[in-house]
């Protein structure tokens, strides 16, 4: 079996085609960072038309590097949600395009599945599986049961860790993307120098919270001011490490839950763009071997977003029945747990 995936979420514009024996045969992205970098974020528009611009390209050079034809796919899918919706809405009418045109099959894919199942993809893991995803505005823990089964142990109550890295590197100046900003600052200065909160640390359940951290930057740049280059990166490291240790704190609790409701320690899979920060990679591999978890994070070009993880979570929806008519509307919003149901003493949260 083998599909093809297109991915136009957000500033990444993408194309992959994925054989069910867990192979990549083509996975091709364009970024749009040069484009946005003027403005220190995605400007909706913008992002809209790059992909306009170049989505049919890059489907075609999918093609061609993985040795295949449209007329060889089983299944064609796409992100349809969630994300900024021009883009969204650029990937998913060419897909439906692709689909009427050869009668292939069209799947549309949550976005957010298609990072919760990237670690079946990389490293053939069973369900089920704790995930903490930290991607953009999303910051959840979620218990994966299977293709769209999703029980929600934790959610931000606020911002998320990614928004909160883009605001921080904003305030302090270091430029746009801000994760990989911050962590290339954080690399030069001492993370104990300052003394910042570790939101939520050691309450009840699995939520997050970094409002209250991003502010406690801002007062502490203010303070601070003017800034040298020592103090930046002390700031920035130590705001790194406080996230860290906060999301640790966060996923130990979930770890405990997990293991209280399916019998035992399993997987845990971090996923999404904040994967790829290594403090957090190092903070929680160390708490999950003391837990008993085996932790599965994928391969840094697969944290971010990409259309092998689409083409995927595609491929596992299609083989489990999933065919999505060509009336399908993209959705700006699409929780992986609509109904949002929690294990006991996950949370208060709804």
């Amino acid at each position: 079996m083998i599909v093809l995936g297109i991915e136009s979420s957000c500033d990444e514009t993408a194309a992959a085609v994925v054989r069910d024996d867990r192979t990549i045969l083509a996975d091709v992205v364009l970024s749009q960072l040069d484009e946005h970098r003027p403005y220190g974020g995605v400007v909706p528009e913008i992002a809209a038309r790059a992909h306009l611009d170049h989505l049919d390209r890059l489907v075609a050079e999918a093609l061609a590097r993985s040795g295949t034809r449209l007329a060889a796919m089983d299944a064609i899918a796409a992100t349809g949600g969630p994300g900024l919706i021009g883009g969204v809405m650029v990937g998913v009418m060419t897909a439906k395009a692709i689909a009427a045109v050869t009668g292939k099959p069209f799947v549309a894919v949550n976005h957010l599945e298609g990072h919760a199942l990237t670690a079946r993809l990389t490293d053939d893991l069973a369900f089920p599986y704790l995930l903490l995803l930290v991607s953009g505005g999303h910051c959840q823990l979620l218990a994966v049961e299977g293709v769209g089964r999703y029980r929600r142990l934790g959610a931000t109550i606020d911002d998320a860790a990614g928004e909160a890295f883009d605001k921080v590197a904003k305030m302090l100046d270091l430029g746009y993307p801000g994760g990989p900003a911050v962590q290339a600052a954080a690399e030069r200065g001492d993370p104990e120098r300052f003394a910042l909160p570790r939101p939520m640390k050691g309450r009840p359940g699995c939520d997050f919270s970094f409002s209250g951290l991003k502010n406690a930057v801002r007062l502490l740049i203010a303070a601070e001011t003017p800034l040298s280059d020592a103090g930046r990166a002390d700031i920035a490291a130590s705001f790194q490490a406080a996230v860290a240790e906060s999301l640790a704190d966060r996923t130990r609790a979930a770890m405990e839950l997990f293991a209280a409701a399916y019998g035992g320690p399993g997987g845990l899979v971090v996923a999404g763009g904040g994967a790829a920060n290594s403090l957090l990679r190092q903070t929680l591999a160390r708490i999950a071997a003391d837990a008993g978890f085996r932790l599965a994070v994928p391969p840094l070009k697969l944290c971010t977003d990409n259309a092998a993880m689409i083409a995927w979570a595609g491929l596992e929806r299609f083989r489990l029945g999933a065919r999505d008519s060509l009336d399908f509307a993209p959705r700006p919003r699409w929780p992986l747990d609509p109904e949002a149901k929690r294990l006991p003493g996950a949370g208060v949260k709804a």
